[in-house]
Formats: structure tokens, sequence, C-alpha cells
């Protein structure tokens, strides 16, 4: 199976605020999906690099309302790994501040500004092949 992954954020968020996004969803992605990140790599000098996303990885912009409704397609594809990211977790500055205000949230309650999914790429590109890359 030929499988894709992509990041969305949220257009109306702010450069920095979408580079943040885009990287906590990212380092995420590399954790949780096996055999995401390659193997370290050797280069001419035999200097020794840490292996980095071994597929592309598009970032992608969408107003915050469709990161949202991509965020509930997602959570319905049992073929899809989706993360999302929200203002909630966004907005917090320690981890223990971010799991006692989600603890006192309902998942209807979070606002999504990005989302990152993973699986086969046809039902991927069904749900984000139209975007555009963050500009």
């Amino acid at each position: 199976m030929i499988t894709k992954c992509a990041i969305v954020v949220s257009e109306e968020l702010p450069t920095g605020l979408a580079a943040n996004a885009a990287g906590v969803l990212s380092v995420t992605l590399g954790h949780r999906v096996d055999g995401l990140v390659g193997a370290d790599v050797e280069d001419a000098d035999g200097v020794a690099h840490p292996g980095i996303i071994a597929t592309p990885l598009p970032i992608l912009a969408a107003p915050r309302a469709k990161v949202a409704a991509l965020v509930r397609a997602a959570a319905e594809d049992d073929e899809l790994f989706f993360v999302s990211f929200s203002a909630l977790a966004q907005s917090c500055r320690t981890y223990a501040e971010y799991t006692g205000r989600m603890a006192a949230t309902t998942t209807a309650g979070l606002d999504s500004v990005g989302v990152a999914v993973h699986g086969p790429r046809k039902r991927v590109d069904r749900l984000v092949g139209s975007l555009p890359l963050l500009r």
C-alpha cells in the first residue's frame, strides 16, 4: 500500500503560529507512525546524519472551518491516523497546563487550528488534494 501524509494549518494563523502548529504536528506524526522517518545516512565524508522523513510532507492551508471539517472526517475514517492541534494547545505554556485544560474541555469545545493525516494515498488525497500549500 502506498501511503501519504500531509499537514493542514489554518490560513488565519499568523506565520509564527502556523509554523508552530506544523512543527508540533510533524513531531507527533514522526513519533507515532512507524517507518515515516528514514534510516540515518552518511555523506561523502563519512559523517553520519540522522534520518529525515522518507516521504514528502506538504504543509497546506485552509480556512479554520475546513480544518475542523478535516478533523471530523479523519476521525470517521478507520484507515487514517490523524493528529489534531487546537487553539487551546497552542495557548498553553506547559504540558501540565495543556493536560489540565484538556481534561476540562469537551471534544466539541476544541477549536482545531491544524491537523496531520497519514494513511492510504487515495484517502489522504480525497481529504486534502485540493488545498493549496501554505504560503
